[in-house]
């Protein structure tokens, strides 16, 4: 694991100036480029790109899309997460598997109601973070779309 407390210009810090400490695996990056098969892997994070420069380079991956929030921590609609509304625009009507640690029955029930092509959301549990389950899962869905 790589305790990685650098973020957004240098010192990724919640209110009260504590750090936010972010465990990268460096295995993390080999798993999701073998998915890249089958999807294209999009930052949907409050980095945006700055993912590009913190994060992706310690797991090994290449610069990537990010979705670039109009609005963070804003309004939602129906409970929603506030980043559901725009993973949804830029999903743009194609199928999509959206990996995040707030995702809820809320969003689920939008996406079903707004997104008529298929989508898989993953919760992540943010005190453990991806494990092989989550890879199996993300490679199956794929899979099954395909059949």
């Amino acid at each position: 694991m790589i305790d990685s407390r650098m973020g957004r210009r240098g010192a990724c810090a919640h209110a009260g100036g504590r750090p936010l400490r972010v465990w990268l695996d460096p295995r993390h990056g080999q798993e999701l480029l073998a998915l890249a098969d089958v999807y294209e892997l999009v930052w949907a994070t409050t980095w945006k790109g700055e993912a590009n420069e913190w994060i992706g380079p310690r797991l090994g991956l290449p610069e990537l899309p990010f979705i670039d929030w109009p609005e963070m921590h804003g309004w939602a609609p129906g409970g929603t997460f506030w980043k559901t509304q725009y993973v949804l625009e830029y999903a743009g009507g194609r199928p999509f598997a959206w990996v995040d640690d707030d995702i809820t029955s809320y969003d689920r029930e939008f996406v079903d109601r707004k997104h008529l092509a298929a989508a898989l959301l993953l919760c992540v549990d943010p005190r453990i973070g991806l494990i092989r389950a989550d890879f199996d899962a993300l490679a199956e869905w794929a899979a099954a779309m395909w059949l």
